[in-house]
Formats: C-alpha cells, sequence, structure tokens
C-alpha cells in the first residue's frame, strides 16, 4: 500500500469514527433529554398529589393507594396497610432524582406518619412499611431514629418467624377469614421475599447476626420449596409450623395454582436478586435468572414486555395487564446488570425496554390524569375482584426506583459469583 493510500485510508477512518461519535453523542443526548421529560412528568404528578394531601383539612396524613372503584377519586389507607410505606418511600426517590429540596420535609413527614408500623406483628408486610419509608429515609435525615424503627421493625418480624419451619409466616389464619377458609395452617407467600432485606438491613446496623440467619433460612426454605423446574414459582406454600412439612401448594391471587400469576414472579426475580446482593450466595441469583427466563419467553409475553396480570389467565390477549409487575422487574434487572457476572449489559437492556414502555402515553399518565398517580394499568387482586386495571402506589415507587437504577454505576461491595 502506498503513502498516499494509507493517508487515505486514515483520512476515511478518522471520518468513520468521527461520524460514529456524533451520532453517539446525538444518541447520549437524545436519551438523557428523555429520561429528563420522564422524570418530569413524574415530578410534576407527585406534586399535584402533594398538594391534594397537604390541603386536605384533617389532621391525618393521607397516603395514597389507588383509585376508588369508579376512577374520579383518590383511595388512601391507614398506617397498617401493607401499602402505606411505598408513596414515602417514592418521595424520597423522587427528592434523588430530581433534587427538589422541598420534598424532603414532605418526605420525612409522609415517613413518621406511619412510625407506628415498626411494632406490627400481625403480617409480614412489615418490611415493605418500614423499609420502603425509613429505609430510603436515612440516607437524608435522621440517620440514628430511622435506623432505629428500622432495628425494631425487624424485631417485630422476627416474631413471626416460625424456627421448626425455618420460615416466616405471611398471614394469621384467624378463624373466619379466607385464609382460613383455604384450609391453610402456616401460609407463606413469595411476596415475603421482599421483606428480607429488612432484616439484612438490621444486621448490618446491628452487628446482630441474627436477623441474617432468619432471612437466610426463610430464603433458604423458599429457594427448595416454592419453585417449579420449569422456574417459575407457586404463590402460596402451607407449611406444617412444627414440622415444616408442606401441606399445601396454591394461590390466592392468580389464575390457578399451577399457573404463572406475574407479580409472584416479579418479586421472586427481586427477591432473590436482592439475597444474592446482600449474601453472595450463587444460588439465589441462578434462581433470579431461571425465573427472569421463564418470564422473558413465556409464550404469552406482550410485545411492550407488560405481563398480563397472570401469564396463564384464559382470555389472553383480553386480560388486564400488570404494570407493577414489569416495574419490579425492570428495577431487579438494573440490579442485576451491575454484578460481576456474565451478560450483565443483557439485563440492563431487557430493563430499558419495559422502561420505554412504562414510560409511554398507554402507561404513564398524564399530570393531574389517573388520581395523580404515574403509572396505569396495574392489577391487584382479580380473584377478589379488587383494583383491577387501575393505577397502584408500588408501581409507582418501583417505576422510579428503576429509573435511580438505570443511570447508577455499579457499587464497589456488589457480590461476586461463587
Amino acid at each position: 500500500m502506498t503513502f498516499h493510500n494509507i493517508l487515505t485510508l486514515t483520512g476515511a477512518l478518522l471520518l468513520c469514527a468521527a461520524g460514529a461519535n456524533a451520532s453517539l453523542a446525538k444518541k447520549s443526548k437524545s436519551s438523557t433529554e428523555n429520561q429528563s421529560r420522564i422524570i418530569e412528568n413524574a415530578h410534576a404528578q407527585m406534586l399535584l398529589q402533594i398538594k391534594a394531601i397537604e390541603s386536605d383539612t384533617s389532621k391525618n396524613v393521607l397516603n395514597p393507594v389507588t383509585t376508588k372503584r369508579n376512577r374520579f377519586s383518590t383511595a388512601y389507607c391507614s398506617w397498617a396497610d401493607w401499602r402505606s410505606g411505598f408513596f414515602p418511600g417514592s418521595v424520597w426517590y423522587m427528592y434523588e432524582l430530581t433534587g427538589d429540596k422541598s420534598l424532603l420535609p414532605l418526605a420525612a413527614k409522609y415517613t413518621e406518619a406511619i412510625s407506628r408500623a415498626q411494632t406490627l406483628t400481625s403480617h409480614h408486610d412489615i418490611g415493605f412499611i418500614i423499609n420502603c419509608s425509613f429505609g430510603n429515609g436515612r440516607k437524608y435525615v435522621n440517620k440514628e431514629e430511622y435506623e432505629k424503627v428500622l432495628v425494631t421493625a425487624a424485631k417485630s418480624l422476627c416474631t413471626r418467624y416460625r424456627p421448626n419451619a425455618h420460615i416466616i409466616q405471611s398471614w394469621n389464619t384467624s378463624p373466619g377469614s379466607w385464609q382460613a377458609s383455604r384450609g391453610w395452617k402456616c401460609p407463606v407467600i413469595i411476596d415475603n421475599m421482599m421483606n428480607l432485606e429488612l432484616l439484612f438491613n438490621a444486621t448490618e446496623i446491628t452487628g446482630d447476626s441474627t436477623f441474617y440467619d432468619v432471612a437466610v433460612n426463610h430464603a433458604n426454605t423458599t429457594l427448595n420449596q416454592h419453585f417449579r423446574p420449569d422456574g417459575s414459582c407457586y404463590h402460596v406454600i402451607d407449611y406444617d409450623a412444627e414440622t415444616g412439612v408442606v401441606l399445601h401448594r396454591n394461590t390466592g391471587q392468580g389464575y390457578a395454582d399451577q399457573s404463572a400469576w406475574s407479580r409472584g414472579q416479579a418479586w421472586a426475580i427481586y427477591g432473590f436478586s436482592m439475597c444474592f446482593r446482600k449474601t453472595g450466595d450463587r444460588r439465589y441469583l441462578d434462581q433470579a435468572l431461571k425465573t427472569f427466563e421463564f418470564m422473558k419467553n413465556h409464550r404469552n409475553m406482550p410485545d411492550d414486555l407488560v405481563p398480563y396480570w397472570d401469564m396463564d389467565a384464559p382470555d389472553v390477549p383480553d386480560e388486564p395487564r400488570d404494570a407493577s409487575s414489569a416495574a419490579i422487574i425492570a428495577s431487579a434487572l438494573y440490579d442485576i446488570s451491575t454484578f460481576d457476572i456474565d451478560n450483565a449489559d443483557s439485563y440492563k437492556d431487557y430493563a430499558d425496554k419495559i422502561m420505554k414502555s412504562l414510560s409511554s402515553r398507554k402507561y404513564s399518565a398524564r399530570p393531574g390524569t389517573n388520581g395523580r398517580f404515574i403509572l396505569k394499568h396495574s392489577t391487584g387482586s382479580i380473584p377478589h375482584n379488587s383494583e383491577i386495571d387501575v393505577p397502584l402506589n408500588y408501581a409507582d415507587y418501583y417505576y422510579l426506583e428503576a429509573l435511580i437504577r438505570a443511570t447508577s454505576k455499579p457499587a464497589t461491595n456488589n457480590p461476586r459469583t461463587q
């Protein structure tokens, strides 16, 4: 090759590189601007929600959870409700996304309004309630006081631990309850995996390994009993609390005992990826990935990657969607993408596609509509004829968490595979 030809080729390569860099820069700018618009939309909606709360003349702090059946008004819950921690947690997340300092005192106000929940022992969801609110708030205000609440809540959750069965009982089976009507003795739901983070955090705060041991025992039992060979999970496993023998494998909110209730699969993916992050036990990550692959490859997964409420419901594709499941999966996948594993970027790519759908006008509400919630088209429990095709505050919470995780750098303490 002549010197002239080398110069010509070099120039061409430089022009191509310059063009590629310009294209990447343009794409990056476009992506950043798009994310800014998404955050601005969510911020505007939250400010309207806050305005409605603050304009209420009652002395109680209102805690929005969904819309009422007529969809023209917002439904609120008490501090003892399992969903009560999500809106305070969302306000903390919105501060993290926007830097809007006016949100800090409001997030603290809404968080501290549910502090009584730290002593709840009547159900397992104290992890959802306290970790999503006080757990996020301790990064910004009242660190020592908030950590005391977290530890008290962890102790309360541990009262539900059944040592012979190595599980945390989810629901009580009081006479006359719908749980008792199913014949359950000691039911454990896959949702309970999400509450283990409270226990891991309590050990990190106190150095007391008791909380960690309870969390790991529960995770191990769930790993052994809750899953089918294809990677999908049951919703409810009923145990004999004294012997640990499995009495029933059922569903409470899915279409059928053997079907794939989508939010249950999402809880499993998120819960076990979190357990891997906290312990480094590769079995947990393997299960999270197996359940994700099951959902990803399911014959009924829609093109927009927002699951039907149950992937095996009989009227697909006319069944209601569940945006909350999509948001939970996206958040988990962003977390997984930061781990030191093969093909980590592929999980981020899939999460990006989910978030593109959720941020579209099909699922993301215009400010002032949708009861002032961010996401549309979630489903609570069709078997209970409850919260069907409505906004849900936990869909918003995990959507905001996913937005934060989408741009987060890998943490230096992320576990390596064992």
